[in-house]
């Protein structure tokens, strides 16, 4: 009876287990779905702004533009309808703010009754008039045509330098500057980090005397525990000014700033994998090594450090998804200016911080909204292959064993 009941609860326990695991699972991969759902919808918009009309004259032969175009119009970069395979005239803006310069209050209306019908007067007597007007003015006899801009491209998406979700009439939503910063402000934490790690890694590992390693351990694991909003505040009023008045620049918040800040936060993780590695040399490599003359150094240079390369490599990557990953301390630091990097003592923007200070003011269904998730599906891919790229190395030094 006894031995009835020790399965029963075995089974159980294990029926409890295999619940839990594939509930985890299925929640897993619906998020994963839900995020490519709504990052994906991004690709089957028009960039136009939500709810709004861009409206040429009836016999304007320019059918498409580019939301690089529209915004290069609005900006008078772009003045003739010739450069866009139009007619030979100046192009004649329009938004509905200037409606009063043609009509007057009475004929607008109290409640702008006749606003739809003015608007259709205005684009059916002007030829070369681009108007920007909302949808809900549009006459169900409209006598222009409206101007139809092209879905966003994942190339466009990918490759454009111009981050301005919100502007109008047309959102431009290129995040290669995203995605640089990003990778930028990655890069510096990295450098910063990996040699520190390294020095302390094998301090700990192999010339601190056990007290101090008990006592040290520990304290840099705790490091990691630290809220990553401690991190940023602390960038903030000590090292955003420290590199303002060290380069005399007009402000500190910089690529250099969160490259320093990542840096720090990502020093335990790589410590602590680094020195785990180092110890599992075995005993008989390193006496083997003095044995043969050579004194310490040699010793960790040339025999513990080849051996746990796999780990320290482990250790680089997994500090590199910790810096890529992170978000208040950016957000803090950086600047957050969206634009292309060339030096670290320039502000920066990275993907997390971008969805992070965004994603609450976008509303929900949205270009701008659907635009983050696709930032989002982006940064699940840099993850995904940092965590291909630590299974890789950690199968790759079990085999070397």
């Amino acid at each position: 009876m006894k031995r009835y009941f020790h399965n029963l609860g075995e089974k159980l326990i294990e029926g409890l287990i295999t619940i839990s695991g594939t509930v985890t699972s299925i929640t897993v991969l619906l998020i994963v779905f839900f995020l490519f759902k709504e990052g994906l919808g991004i690709f089957s918009q028009s960039p136009v702004a939500e709810g709004s009309v861009i409206a040429v004259h009836q016999n304007n032969p320019v059918k498409e533009l580019k939301a690089e175009e529209v915004k290069e119009i609005f900006d008078q970069n772009i003045t003739n309808w010739k450069e866009l395979g139009g007619p030979n005239a100046p192009i004649k803006l329009f938004s509905i703010d200037d409606i009063t310069d043609y009509y007057t209050e009475e004929q607008i209306g109290a409640n702008f009754e006749y606003l739809p019908q003015r608007l259709n007067e205005l684009v059916a007597k002007e030829p070369n008039i681009l108007a920007f007007f909302p949808e809900e003015y549009l006459a169900k006899d409209f006598k222009g045509h409206q101007i139809k801009l092209a879905n966003v491209s994942l190339g466009d998406f990918l490759l454009g330098r111009q981050w301005y979700p919100t502007i109008q009439p047309a959102v431009q939503l290129g995040v290669l500057s995203l995605i640089l910063g990003t990778l930028w402000v990655s890069l510096g934490a990295i450098l910063i980090a990996l040699p520190l790690g390294l020095a302390s890694a094998i301090y700990l590992a192999e010339i601190a005397n056990p007290k101090v390693r008990n006592i040290l351990k520990p304290v840099i694991e705790l490091l990691a525990g630290i809220p990553s909003v401690v991190y940023g505040f602390f960038g903030l009023v000590v090292i955003v000014p420290l590199i303002q008045d060290l380069f005399g620049l007009p402000v500190g918040e910089t690529a250099l700033a969160g490259s320093i800040v990542l840096g720090i936060m990502a020093l335990p993780t790589i410590i602590s994998v680094s020195e785990d590695a180092m110890r599992t040399t075995p005993r008989a490599m390193k006496e083997a090594s003095l044995a043969l003359g050579a004194n310490k150094w040699q010793t960790i240079y040339k025999v513990i450090i080849p051996y746990s390369i796999s780990g320290i490599s482990t250790a680089a990557i997994l500090g590199i998804g910790r810096a890529i990953g992170e978000t208040m301390a950016v957000l803090m630091v950086t600047g957050n200016a969206s634009v292309i990097p060339h030096t670290f003592l320039e502000p920066v923007r990275t993907i997390p911080a971008t969805i992070a200070a965004e994603l609450g003011e976008a509303p929900q269904g949205g270009i701008h909204y659907q635009a983050l998730f696709a930032l989002g599906c982006i940064l699940f891919l840099m993850t995904l292959v940092i965590n291909l790229t630590v299974d890789f190395v950690s199968t790759k030094k079990k085999e070397n064993r």
